[in-house]
């Protein structure tokens, strides 16, 4: 049976349709914040294939439930439950993407970078993204599976 060329595009729209879609993730302690949606760019399939020497876009929509001068992020490898510090360009939410002072009620977008180094190991592990408020309370925390490859 020969396919319809109309069948065909269908699904290749849906394939494309579904590139954009909302990365899952896992909530790790949003407390002082609800996160509506996590992106990372590229990352067409999870566990997301972060290459070295490429830089990923990350687009976090979130809704305060607090007032807060400012922001700070921090990010980890975890691996066997243990977090390992990962560096990023700007930790201060407010250079990215957030107007501070952050506002109860408010919805943000909050945009940085994820530099992957070319002497990174290449290995699976969870990426886990924080964004603490003045209090050092959790406006958002995310995780979600990777895999780090050449």
């Amino acid at each position: 049976m020969v396919p319809c060329p109309l069948a065909l595009l269908l699904a290749l729209g849906a394939a494309a349709t579904a590139l954009a879609e909302p990365l899952r993730f896992v909530d790790c302690g949003s407390i002082d914040g609800s996160i509506q949606e996590v992106n990372v760019s590229p990352c067409p399939t999870q566990p997301c294939l972060l290459h070295k020497g490429t830089s990923y876009s990350i687009n976090v929509t979130f809704s305060s439930k607090i007032e807060s001068q400012g922001s700070k992020a921090r990010v980890y490898g975890e691996m066997l439950h243990v977090d390992i510090p990962f560096p990023i360009p700007e930790p201060d939410g407010c250079k990215s993407g957030i107007q501070c002072p952050i506002q109860k009620g408010h919805s943000y977008s909050y945009l940085n970078k994820l530099p992957v180094k070319s002497e990174y190991p290449s290995i699976k592990l969870i990426v886990k993204w924080e964004l603490v408020d003045d209090q050092d309370q959790m406006l958002f925390c995310w995780k979600i599976p990777v895999q780090i490859t050449s």
